[in-house]
């Protein structure tokens, strides 16, 4: 068995929490490399390729792209920076032998940074610390860099892993150097040379059996279905025939491949072979999954299968049953709806998909409410309607009974709202673990919290900072049920006939609660149009006009003034919404509904419960 190195070759993943620079950094790493024949018309965020990505202003997908630096070609790897994201990450850290973090040199390791680096330490990778946005004013490298060490040793880091090479770096500016005091001239040479440097180069046998296993899946419309990983053993060629086996396959099936890519900037570049150590895009072979292997047909040799963190969150989503049913969506049918959520559940480690006793409804099970937040808005982006219920947390049966999901809840606080907050999570079960100043007037509370106690956390949690407080959290393990827990009891205005709404009727409603809807919104008998200002249900007509008379007085034209309505987002209807209710979702409009629509059906189910 020859054992080969690859010293023309680096595989790295990039690591940051989110909003610490590292899709600006392999914009600069791009430009300085040489791969674009004119930097300067590369768009800003190039790696943020998905729609959904740019708006939000954080990585989902994990993309992979290549830069050339004096010869060594330098694979890099963008994982998703949330926690909720986690699926993406575990499967793409296998491709790598080492990982860049970036820290704000300012606001120092946060808690994403803390997750998705404890995945690549318990994975062996090497990493390079890497201490961004050092031009801005109130920097301090010296104390990150201690509280990067601190998580280091916290994270069980090996002795080879603690003696890591740092760097300080202006990803806007485009220039890193080794040692301090730093000065905003310069490259990121120096970062170029720390990776080939300290990242080990990738090795393997290339005369063994081909061994690549599938850790991504893309879809050409030419090509069809095109698997990505990294050749651990043996090389690949066009033309070759191979075989697919693991991940739960009896028998290997035999196949051959049609096309081989490798990546270079943000384009695929054809080759006619590739040898161990490369990430490539392999087509031809279109019964391939995730966490499968191609391999020799000859003498099959599966990889380990990927293991990836189990869902903590449901839903149930179904078939639009609405009166306004399919006047937005293009695709409405069960149908349609089942083969989405089949073929998102192919590509997505971290999804979940199962059939129910209704055909036409079907649970998806998450990471959390963001991974499936961003599953639902996806598909109404392409034309889907659906109705999802409330999420709920999936328990799991112990020795001692039940277990529910616990989060690691971290919070920056103005100082002048900790009593508000206090108040507000108090009712919620949840358990202070640390308290401490985090700069700028702020205070850090760090909570553990049952996960279904963060459901329609985060807009209480803005409306009492006033929009200042930053919210974060982490999966934390599973623990002890913690029973039924205090809910803010919460009546909603419901519409009780069908039409449009009018600005007279908003009128009087609006004294009764907060309005989701403004004058001229189509509404249906059953459908929730506002909150209720006490704790129960209020039936009303919001269509109702203003009768025409003959009288005239001196206050008849005396124009209707409405409040603002308060308009759901898709993200916080899904933490809005209550057991009895529904989230209508399509690609013009976010409703919220009544389970059962008809208004003596729900009284008398009501009753009998």
């Amino acid at each position: 068995m020859a054992w080969v190195e690859r010293h023309d070759l680096r595989n790295i993943a990039i690591i940051a929490h989110v909003d610490h620079g590292k899709t600006t950094l392999v914009d600069a790493m791009f430009k300085q490399s040489g791969i674009f024949r004119d930097p300067t018309q590369l768009a800003e965020r190039a790696l943020d390729t998905f729609d959904l990505e740019r708006e939000r202003g954080i990585t989902i997908l994990a993309k992979t792209t290549a830069v050339v630096w004096d010869g060594v070609t330098i694979n890099i790897v963008d994982t998703p920076g949330h926690a909720d994201f986690g699926g993406e990450v575990e499967r793409v850290l296998s491709m790598v032998d080492g990982a860049l973090l970036v820290v704000d040199a300012q606001e120092g390791p946060m808690p994403q940074t803390r997750y998705v680096l404890h995945k690549a330490l318990a994975a062996g990778l090497l990493p390079i610390v890497v201490l961004n946005k050092m031009d801005r004013e109130g920097a301090r490298p010296a104390e990150v860099l201690e509280a990067v060490l601190e998580l280091f040793v916290d994270l069980e880091a090996t002795d080879r892993q603690l003696d890591f090479p740092v760097l300080y770096a202006s990803a806007k500016l485009g220039v890193a150097t080794c040692a301090l005091p730093w000065t905003a001239s310069g490259t990121l040479a120096p970062l170029f040379e720390a990776i080939v440097r300290h990242i080990p180069a990738p090795a393997g046998d290339p005369d063994g059996p081909l061994q690549l296993l599938v850790t991504t899946l893309e879809h050409d419309d030419y090509l069809g279905r095109l698997a990505i990983g990294r050749i651990r053993q043996g090389r690949l060629n066009v033309g070759q025939m191979v075989a697919v086996a693991g991940g739960g396959r009896s028998e290997p099936v035999r196949t051959r491949v049609t096309r081989v890519f490798g990546r270079l900037g943000l384009r695929r570049v054809e080759r006619a072979e590739a040898a161990v150590g490369d990430i490539v895009t392999v087509a031809g072979i279109a019964d391939v999954g995730i966490g499968e292997t191609i391999t020799d047909p000859l003498t099959p040799a599966p990889l380990p299968p990927l293991v990836v963190d189990e869902p903590t969150l449901t839903i149930l989503v179904g078939v639009n049953t609405s009166p306004f049913a399919g006047r937005e969506g293009q695709f409405v049918t069960s149908r349609q709806l089942r083969e989405r959520l089949w073929r998102e559940a192919e590509r997505n480690v971290g999804l979940r998909v199962e059939e129910t006793e209704a055909p036409e409804v079907f649970r998806v099970s998450g990471r959390g409410q963001l991974h499936l937040a961003v599953l639902l808005e996806t598909m109404r982006r392409e034309g889907y309607e659906m109705e999802v219920s409330r999420p709920e947390v999936i328990l799991k049966p112990g020795p001692e009974g039940w277990l529910e999901p616990f989060e690691r809840l971290f919070l920056d606080v103005p100082e002048e709202a900790v009593g508000t907050v206090m108040e507000l999570i108090g009712p919620r079960k949840a358990e202070l673990v640390s308290m401490g100043p985090a700069g700028g007037g702020q205070v850090r509370l760090e909570f553990r919290i049952a996960a279904r106690a963060l459901l329609g956390f985060r807009t209480a949690f803005i409306h009492a900072t006033h929009g200042y407080g930053v919210m974060n959290h982490l999966f934390d393990g599973y623990g002890p049920y913690l029973g039924d827990l205090e809910e803010v009891p919460r009546g909603a205005l419901v519409a009780l006939e069908t039409g449009e709404a009018t600005a007279y009727a908003l009128d009087n409603a609006q004294l009764r609660g907060t309005l989701f809807i403004g004058p001229g919104t189509p509404v249906y008998a059953g459908m929730v149009v506002g909150e209720h200002s006490r704790p129960t249900d209020l039936e009303l007509n919001v269509c109702k006009r203003k009768h025409v008379t003959n009288i005239r007085s001196s206050t008849a034209e005396e124009a209707i003034r409405l409040t603002p309505p308060r308009v759901l987002t898709l993200d916080e209807a899904l933490e809005y919404v209550r057991a009895d209710e529904l989230v209508e979702i399509t690609p013009k409009s976010v409703r919220l509904r009544k389970a059962i629509l008809d208004p003596v059906r729900r009284k008398r189910e009501k009753a009998q419960r």
